[in-house]
């Protein structure tokens, strides 16, 4: 890559953490990205590219053989590519924002169309199955319960959850809280009913068990029995594993609490607008995507609301 293109590489990833806050998973995605159209640019034209080497057709030979390869690099392809696109896209655009060029040759660009599969979810009943198997009173299964307690109420992103700290906790009272910094470094409060308060209670009292004050990760919630704090890998296998102890389930993963969490508030009759802000949704739009209503709930709504059902129940 010329000296030049990889500054402008380097500048944007800058701005992409700092002015638009994206989460450092983001800016690794897309410093691989450039990484990697840089190597096939490099390939195709028989030197390191310089920016105005770029074009249109170099972009979309490199985006269709990624195609061609079926997304082998990681992910499915639709959505591999996806995030190239946004990827070349967010250079191009901060090259133009710094004047460096006039024209966006990645500006036409089109990402595919995602097909998004239903989230796994459980009902209500199977839920509580699960979060029972945790049952045993040592401190490392006082920690799980808490953590799918917590997992369920507040519908906690398992990164939020892993990266929670005891000062960021208020457990005083009926109802307590958790301050949890989610996508874009975006800090919100989120309730934690009177299940999950008992739980957390539970486990704090005995979390010195596990705890060594001469780590830094003392402060964390959730430990780990060496002491630090717990990842997000070893939340998703622990997870996993009351999934299948509880409900026979291998699939289920920290992501199905959270959904299952606003599934059941929105049956239960919360509004789009409190699960959005509860789960830290930026748009209503991705609230919808990862809600829905059981069937029943459906036909009771439609009972309720439909002048022609009212009048069919009324004839009955």
């Amino acid at each position: 890559m010329s000296e030049l293109f990889e500054r402008a590489c380097e500048q944007m990833l800058l701005d992409l953490e700092g002015e638009r806050r994206a989460s450092r998973h983001t800016v690794a995605a897309y410093r691989r990205d450039l990484v990697q159209f840089q190597r096939f640019a490099a390939e195709c034209l028989g030197h390191a590219p310089s920016i105005e080497e770029v074009d249109l057709p170099l972009l979309r030979r490199w985006l269709g053989e990624i195609a061609r390869r079926g997304g082998h690099d990681g992910g499915a392809a639709s959505s591999t590519i996806g995030r190239k696109v946004a990827s070349v896209r967010s250079l191009f655009r901060h090259l133009q924002r710094r004047r460096v060029l006039t024209e966006n040759p990645a500006a036409q660009l089109k990402a595919p169309r995602l097909r998004r599969p239903m989230p796994v979810f459980l009902d209500a009943e199977t839920m509580g199955e699960v979060i029972e198997t945790a049952a045993a009173s040592d401190v490392e299964t006082l920690r799980d319960r808490a953590i799918l307690e917590t997992l369920y109420a507040g519908g906690l992103r398992v990164s939020e959850l892993a990266g929670l700290d005891i000062g960021r906790l208020e457990l005083d009272g009926d109802l307590g809280s958790a301050r949890v910094v989610g996508k874009g470094n975006k800090e919100r409060m989120v309730p934690l009913g009177s299940k999950s308060l008992a739980a957390l209670r539970a486990y704090l009292a005995v979390r010195h068990e596990l705890e060594e004050p001469t780590r830094p990760e003392h402060h964390a919630v959730f430990l780990s029995a060496r002491g630090q704090r717990l990842g997000v890998r070893r939340i998703q296998e622990m997870v996993k594993r009351y999934g299948v102890l509880g409900a026979g389930r291998a699939d289920l993963h920290p992501h199905a609490l959270r959904h299952s969490c606003a599934t059941h508030l929105l049956d239960g009759g919360a509004d789009l607008r409190s699960i959005q802000e509860l789960l830290g949704h930026s748009t209503l739009s991705v609230t919808q995507r990862y809600t829905h209503t059981s069937i029943d709930g459906l036909i009771k709504v439609y009972d309720r609301a439909h002048p022609l059902a009212q009048k069919r129940v009324a004839r009955g």
